[in-house]
Order: structure tokens, then C-alpha cells, then sequence
């Protein structure tokens, strides 16, 4: 195995299974850690704390991201040159349609790119899109688990505070965004910037969202409504994977798993 570790993360190539985990909180990616077979850390350096496990016989790493997109833009490039092929973002979000509720799950297909490390590397009129077939085992886990689960686009924004400018949480609940969050966009970028070069492997990645039952954002006043947590997880666009095995890591997203993840 190459020594030679990542600057960021702190993991040589090849540590990291094809399919990969991403919480924000190293808390969270232990509590995710826990419920894997026979699971081990791999590094923890800065707000990157990684580890590697199997569930239902699928190998599967867990890699926490901290806040924010350029700490997850870090993290996804230095996770796919580790070995990460499928990248699955699991966080939380504030809603932003009155029909997104406390416990409800929401799979983002696409992220609207508000925050300011995308448009530094795709043009911004790129779309930040999950990858289809990520998205719909995402689902059917959780339509299967009898969760309530929405789809569509979510905002990544950078501000977690409101200042003093209007932050345009109007205009995208308007526009139909089911929530708003501060990671999503630069996962699917970077997923697809790395996924077009030459090679037999490119990454995708998928988001689920869901909140811990009765906890509201810091935010709530941003648009005359309460916003509430949802956990949250992104998807783009890979290789060539088992069917199976991504059904399979799917499955990680019932709703029993989410909740204890708070």
C-alpha cells in the first residue's frame, strides 16, 4: 500500500472502501462507525475523522467533513484519490416547505450553488446534480422503511447565522428548494469535476436529509417560518458499481439508522 498520505485527511490511497459516508460532525461518523462490522479508525486529523467497516457484507468508510463547503470539497477530493467511488452525504438541513417535517427524510437531486466554492471551480452555470441511480436506492430504502421521505433540490448556502442581508431563503422556497444546508453543492462538483478524466472509475454521490424530531435551526426567523433540522446526504455521478451493493448501503438509511444518529 502507498504510505504517502493525504495532506487533509490523513489517508494513503487505497484505505478507503468504494463507498463512503460523509457526516459533518466527527461525532456522527463514529456514531455511523458503531453500527458497522468489525469497523477501525483509519486517521482523525483536523475536523476529518475516517473509518472503515462493512454493513451486510459491503465494505463501507465513514468520513467526517466538519462544516461547510470547503472543508467538504477537501474531503471528497481527497476521499476519491483514497479509494471512495461512491460518496453519500448524511447531515442535516433546515426546511424550507411548510410539508417537510420533523423526522422527515429529503434525498436532494440537485443543490443550488450559493456558496462560494463552486462557482471557484465549475462555471456556475453548471448544475451541482446527484447521480440518478444513487438517489433512487436512496429512496426505495427509505420508502421501504415507511419513512416520510421527499426529493428534490436543496440550497447550499455558506451563512449558518443571519446578518445583515437578506439571504434569499424566500425566493428559494418559492422557487420549490425542500431545504437548505451548506454542503451538498460542493460534494456533487467535486464528484463531478473528478468524474470525466480518463480511467475505468469515476465517483458518484447521493444526499440524505433528515432531522432529530422537535430541534429547529439557530435560523428559524429567515423567512417568517420555523426551519427545522433534517438529516442530509449527497449524490453525483460514478463508475460502474455492484446493483446489489449500493442497494444494499441503501439500506443504511432506514429510519431506525437516522434517528440514532442524533
Amino acid at each position: 500500500m502507498n504510505e504517502k498520505r493525504l495532506p487533509g485527511i490523513l489517508v494513503a490511497p487505497g484505505e478507503l472502501p468504494p463507498y463512503l459516508l460523509l457526516p459533518g460532525d466527527p461525532a456522527r461518523a463514529a456514531r455511523i462507525a458503531q453500527r458497522l462490522d468489525s469497523s477501525e479508525v483509519i486517521a482523525k486529523n483536523r475536523e476529518f475523522h475516517s473509518y472503515r467497516g462493512s454493513y451486510k457484507g459491503v465494505p463501507v468508510g465513514v468520513l467526517s467533513t466538519g462544516i461547510g463547503a470547503p472543508s467538504a470539497a477537501i474531503a471528497c477530493e481527497e476521499a476519491i484519490r483514497a479509494g471512495a467511488r461512491v460518496l453519500i452525504r448524511v447531515g442535516t438541513a433546515g426546511a424550507l416547505q411548510d410539508e417537510v417535517r420533523d423526522g422527515d427524510l429529503v434525498i436532494a437531486l440537485g443543490a443550488a450553488r450559493g456558496e462560494g466554492t463552486t462557482p471557484r471551480l465549475l462555471p456556475i452555470e453548471m448544475p451541482a446534480l446527484a447521480h440518478p441511480e444513487v438517489a433512487a436506492a436512496l429512496y426505495r430504502a427509505a420508502k421501504a422503511q415507511g419513512a416520510r421521505v421527499h426529493r428534490g433540490t436543496v440550497v447550499t448556502l455558506d451563512a449558518f447565522y443571519r446578518g445583515a442581508l437578506d439571504l434569499g431563503l424566500e425566493t428559494y422556497s418559492r422557487a420549490g428548494a425542500l431545504c437548505v444546508e451548506m454542503e451538498c453543492a460542493a460534494v456533487f462538483c467535486v464528484a463531478a469535476l473528478r468524474g470525466h478524466g480518463p480511467g475505468p472509475s469515476w465517483p458518484s454521490t447521493g444526499t440524505l436529509v433528515g432531522p432529530p424530531p422537535g430541534s429547529t435551526t439557530p435560523t428559524g426567523r429567515w423567512c417568517g417560518r420555523r426551519w427545522t433540522w433534517r438529516s442530509r446526504s449527497p449524490w453525483r455521478r460514478w463508475p460502474p458499481w455492484p446493483r446489489g451493493g449500493v442497494l444494499k448501503l441503501a439500506e443504511l438509511f432506514d429510519i431506525t439508522l437516522v434517528g440514532s444518529l442524533y
